[in-house]
Order: structure tokens, then sequence, then C-alpha cells
């Protein structure tokens, strides 16, 4: 099973917003058979691909096991369901580590396994696979993606100088890792304010990768310049806003973005309902924000960010802008508690992954 693990990790960059799944065929003597991944959206999933593999090597598959990491789908999407080319293919076992959280599946492709003379067994494996897809089972069971929100900072904890000057707090190799973070999420969040302060491109440049992330922008006054470097070839621009203004709006779609009105009580727009949106419409699994301060804070103080990626460097600034403007708090009983995931030297920075405590119990 650590073999078909491995195989999904391949996927990470690569088949949102399906789930990423490996897999593993053998025969009845532990003989590798064929092994795959997931590919991207509209291509083969990992059980097609190990099927194919084990028949490019010239190697027959019937009444041998499939170890995969997530329950095999059954239902019609862009492609037939894998129980049904399992099946056909006349595998004998299916080893799987989760019950797919798709309600479309959920449970119904072992049923059909079994119901052909399939033995189904689910084994250890379980946490990893569910880590690994962190951002779809949130989407399947809560309806919101996985929000990992990207800070780069001196030690002391400051973000930019007071005039806003950030570029660069944090080494190469710390800028090139983030994009890594990147190039693995549904889609990129960031907000106004970081617009019109950076003007950023806010693309995956520094790793290679087979797609590029939409990129989300919360604009509650239609603000964000026609000229802007964000807009890029090819992208999908997400604009999330609060005041309707047709001029404006009509101006943006002809520069290829997408602009939605999803405005809040306060004139701003409703964070909660935008993930919710980006979720059950967009299908973003990881939503990976790089915002200022300001929009941080907004998050935080809602309740709405499951992760803190911190890439700390070994620099003292002083006074300047913060990670997040929220509060204050009025005892420390008040406090915004995480838990540490890990802590990793890239390059000279440190980088710590912090949760929510009680975040990602599925």
């Amino acid at each position: 099973m650590q073999a078909a693990l491995d195989e999904a990790r391949a996927a990470i960059w690569l088949s949102e917003p399906n789930p990423r799944v490996g897999c593993i065929i053998t025969s009845a003597s532990g003989q590798v058979l064929g092994r795959g991944h997931t590919q991207q959206r509209g291509g083969p999933h990992a059980e097609i691909m190990a099927l194919r593999d084990a028949a490019t090597l010239g190697r027959e598959v019937k009444g041998s096991t499939a170890w995969v990491t997530l329950e095999p789908c059954s239902h019609h999407g862009f492609t037939g369901p894998c129980c049904d080319a399992q099946i056909a293919a006349g595998i004998s076992r299916v080893v799987a580590c989760a019950q797919d959280p798709n309600p479309l599946v959920g449970g119904q492709g072992f049923e059909r396994l079994r119901a052909a003379g399939v033995e189904v067994e689910i084994a250890p494996g379980g946490p990893a696979a569910r880590e690994l897809n962190i951002g779809f089972f949130s989407r399947m069971i809560r309806k919101t993606p996985w929000v990992r929100m990207k800070i780069a900072a001196s030690l002391d904890g400051t973000t930019a100088l007071a005039d806003g000057a950030s570029q660069w707090i944090t080494s190469q190799a710390a800028r090139t890792d983030g994009h890594a973070w990147r190039a693995r999420a549904g889609a990129v969040l960031t907000g106004i304010g970081t617009v019109r302060q950076d003007n950023p491109r806010l693309d995956v440049r520094l790793v290679e990768s087979p797609r590029q992330p939409p990129l989300v922008i919360v604009d509650s006054r239609l603000e964000t310049p026609l000229d802007a470097k964000l807009f890029i070839e090819g992208r999908r621009v997400l604009i999330y806003a609060a005041q309707a203004d047709v001029a404006r709006i009509q101006a943006l779609q002809a520069r290829g973005a997408e602009v939605t009105l999803m405005p809040g009580p306060d004139g701003k727009v409703d964070l909660a309902a935008m993930l919710r949106d980006l979720a059950t419409r967009r299908e973003v699994n990881e939503l990976h924000v790089e915002a200022g301060h300001k929009l941080n804070g907004s998050l935080l103080r809602e309740g709405l960010v499951d992760e803190l990626l911190v890439y700390l460097a070994p620099k003292l600034l002083g006074p300047g802008q913060g990670m997040a403007s929220f509060g204050p708090l009025a005892s420390l009983d008040a406090a915004l508690t995480l838990e540490f995931v890990s802590t990793d030297m890239i390059g000279p920075d440190l980088r710590v992954v912090a949760r929510g405590r009680g975040r990602a119990v599925f």
C-alpha cells in the first residue's frame, strides 16, 4: 500500500479537482503487474492507468489484487466507473485505504465490486490517503475548500515595511518552495490591496507545473486595474465583488475575468459565501491564500483558515505590516490556538505549517 500512496503523491500537481489516487496491481505471488496514478481532469484515473501499464508490459491481471488509495469510483463523469473496469479485467481482490467521500460514490464502488464477487478489504493507510486529499475531503464533506494561508515574514513577524516594501524578506529557496505549494492548489486567492500595491502575477513560475491554478481576487469595489500583470494568457481570473458597476464588470470581463457579485451585510465580499461558491461551483479543493494583513485578518477573524504556511527569515525588521490584522483581543483566552504540523529548514529560512485545533478530522 505504501507504493500506492507513493503513486498518489505523483498526482499532487496534476489531478485537481479529482482526488490524488494511486494504484498498484500485484499477482498472487506479490509481483507488481502494473502501477498508475490519476491524470489530469478528463484523463484516466489511477486504476485505469495501472491496468494500461500491465497491458503494455504484457502481464495478465486476471485473479490479481489491486491496491488503491481511495475507493474506486462507481459513476460516469469524464470517464467511466473504475470499479467496472476492474471487474471486467478480472481483478479478484481490491484493497483500499479509504471510502470515497464523494456522495456520488460513497461506498457504491465497494458494493458493486462485492456484488461482482470481488473481495474488498479496507487496509491501513486511511489517514495518509485523507491527508493527500485533504482539500477533496473538505470540499465533499464541508462544502468548502481547505484554506491554506501562506505568509513570508521576518523572525519578528513583519511581512512588509511601513511603506509596503516586502521584496524580498525570505530567500530564493523559500520562494521556490512557495511556488510548489501554489502549484498544488485548486486556486490562488489574493486581495485588491495586494494587487494594487505589488501588481503581482501570482502564477507558478519557479517550479515546473502542468497547470496554472486560477487566480481569485477579493475586490469589493471592482478596482482591479485592467493592465494588471495578473492577466496572463490562458489563466482563469475569478473576481468576487460586493458592489455592482456594469461598466467595470464589462471592462474586466473583456480582459477575461469572471466576475461574481457576493455582497455581505457590511458592504464587502461575503467571504464565507465565496468559499462555498469556490467549492460547490468552481470545484476548488485547496485554496492557497497569498494576501496582505487586512484580508488575512478578515479570514482569520471569521474562522475561515484551516492551515498556515509560514516562512520565517532570520531577520529582524522592527515595526511594519504584520501577518494579519485582527483584534485587539480582550484576553489571552481569545487567542487563535494552533497546532504545529511540521517545521523544516528551507534554505536559510524556517518553514512552519500549523493548523487550527480540530481541523482536518474527516
